[in-house]
């Protein structure tokens, strides 16, 4: 059966998500390298402006991600690795406007990567890719929730759009917002964001001048910023109770 094989294809590739970034960045910096070396992008996608809209569109991203976050309970909405969590089925907040909000916040995220590499082939392929891969991972976490939740998901489900936002069905979150937990569980997102522009900024200049260089820039310094808050976050989360919060 065809839900079966969506089924399994989905639990594969949620155990083995973490790696579609990698697939996706390392494709991406080739693009761009190609790019610059051969196929000389338009003159507006090199310039300063439309990396800072690359950057609008990726913090767009880790915006709806933090906003997600912030105000969920624990065990739900987390960076699970190996299996499907939840201890409820989050239904207000953002959770009322859509029911999948942190892969609607990734996939707008790697859009504004996918926008570093200059190339309009490359973001289209990469739409279809981010679709057919999240499409079966969210198929494989709905027929968990369905299964856990029976009824409880299902009312919930029929009522809110899978990927694009309903902002007229939005209710207030039922928790306060916690930065705490946010601090903790987006910590990487926010680092990595910064350091992926670093790293085609960097690209670039040994590009145009011909050996290696670092341009003590602000893409260098933002990407050094946030990696040591990254450090700063990561100590106090696993050394200290700073962080920690009562059911978030």
């Amino acid at each position: 059966m065809l839900q079966k094989e969506l089924k399994q294809q989905g639990d594969f590739l949620f155990l083995h998500r973490g790696s579609l970034p990698l697939l996706i960045l390392a494709t991406g910096l080739g693009v761009f390298i190609l790019s610059r070396l051969y196929w000389e992008p338009a003159p507006f996608l090199q310039t300063t402006a439309f990396k800072i809209i690359s950057l609008a569109v990726a913090l767009v991203g880790e915006g709806i991600r933090i906003f997600t976050v912030g105000y969920t309970p624990a065990n739900t909405s987390g960076r699970n690795r190996f299996r499907q969590l939840a201890d409820e089925v989050n239904t207000t907040g953002i959770y009322s406007t859509v029911r999948h909000p942190l892969y609607l916040g990734n996939f707008i995220i790697w859009l504004g990567i996918a926008m570093l590499t200059e190339n309009i082939w490359f973001i289209l392929v990469f739409v279809l890719t981010y679709w057919i891969y999240y499409e079966r991972i969210m198929y494989a976490e709905e027929m968990f929730l369905y299964n856990k939740f029976d009824e409880v998901y299902k009312k919930w489900a029929a009522k809110t759009p899978a990927f694009i936002p309903d902002f007229s069905k939005y209710e207030s979150p039922k928790l306060n917002f916690s930065w705490k937990k946010v601090l903790k569980k987006e910590k990487n997102g926010i680092s990595a964001i910064f350091a992926l522009f670093f790293v085609f900024d960097f690209t670039a200049n040994i590009i145009e001048a011909g050996r290696f260089v670092i341009e003590l820039n602000v893409w260098f310094y933002m990407a050094a910023a946030t990696f040591i808050l990254y450090l700063i976050l990561k100590y106090l989360k696993w050394n200290t109770s700073v962080l920690n919060e009562k059911g978030r």
